[in-house]
């Protein structure tokens, strides 16, 4: 099989059960993979350098700092970013090559992601298509430098792919609930650092709102269990987010 210049980043940490996946889902079409690995405990190491030589330790403080450091190794302009629990399906695979093979105007794509809670495919709750910046020209493309939910900056015109990235990100409901209280940990100091004055009364109501947007609105109850779970998570969210901002209110305001 014919190579694509493209140049494949996978950022890793402990993912020795979906790394080997990930890899083999671009091997043998993308001339160039990059594992940039945050200081994994397991065989995660291991496991990427049977897929390529090409793999760089360094710890991950700031994610959009670390994103963008990362991208910066590829030798191809062309760079799809990948995570660890996410593979390319075949039909996504036959679609890049179709694009990149051609000129084309755009210098990024974004690509639908298929997310799965276990073995379910969460369709409604706005997960899907849940399109993300995924391909790009690595001179046009940045992460903002912040520690949770990085902006990304496009220098020129940004297309849409309409095949997927299988995302199975959450192999259970405790993986989910781990990745809950990562992600409010992290925007709770955001939160803090940017001095962002936080009430109690607008975040009932975003924890309120943001219940019936994923449940009634964007029709997560179509999904049965599992859209009960994503919306009432979707409320938790904030409902945590502002726990853990008071806290740190509580132990580190009067230092400033």
């Amino acid at each position: 099989m014919q190579t694509l210049k493209l140049s494949v980043v996978v950022l890793t940490k402990n993912e020795q059960d979906n790394i080997s996946q990930c890899l083999s889902s671009v091997a043998g079409w993308a001339d160039e993979i990059i594992v940039v690995d945050d200081e994994s405990c397991d065989k995660t190491v291991e496991i990427a350098k049977q897929f390529t030589s090409k793999v760089f330790l360094k710890k991950m403080d700031v994610e959009g700092t670390h994103r963008n450091w990362s991208y910066k190794l590829a030798v191809n302009d062309w760079v799809l970013s990948l995570d660890a629990d996410e593979t390319v399906s075949d039909q996504l695979k036959k679609e890049i090559i179709d694009r990149l093979s051609t000129n084309t105007e755009f210098v990024a794509f974004s690509i639908p992601l298929r997310n799965y809670i276990g073995n379910y495919w969460v369709r409604y709750s706005g997960w899907y298509p849940a399109a993300k910046v995924r391909l790009f020209k690595k001179e046009n493309f940045s992460y903002e430098e912040v520690k949770v939910h990085p902006r990304v900056f496009i220098k020129g015109k940004c297309g849409h792919l309409t095949k997927d990235i299988i995302h199975k990100g959450y192999p259970d409901i405790a993986h989910f609930l781990s990745s809950l209280n990562r992600q409010t940990t992290l925007e709770a100091e955001k939160w803090f650092n940017q001095n962002k004055p936080m009430r109690l009364g607008r975040f009932i109501w975003r924890s309120l709102d943001r219940f019936f947007r994923s449940y009634i609105g964007k029709k997560g109850y179509k999904d049965g269990f599992f859209g009960f779970v994503v919306a009432f998570f979707a409320s938790l969210y904030q409902i945590l987010s502002y726990l853990k901002y008071r806290e740190i209110i509580h132990k580190r305001g009067p230092e400033r």
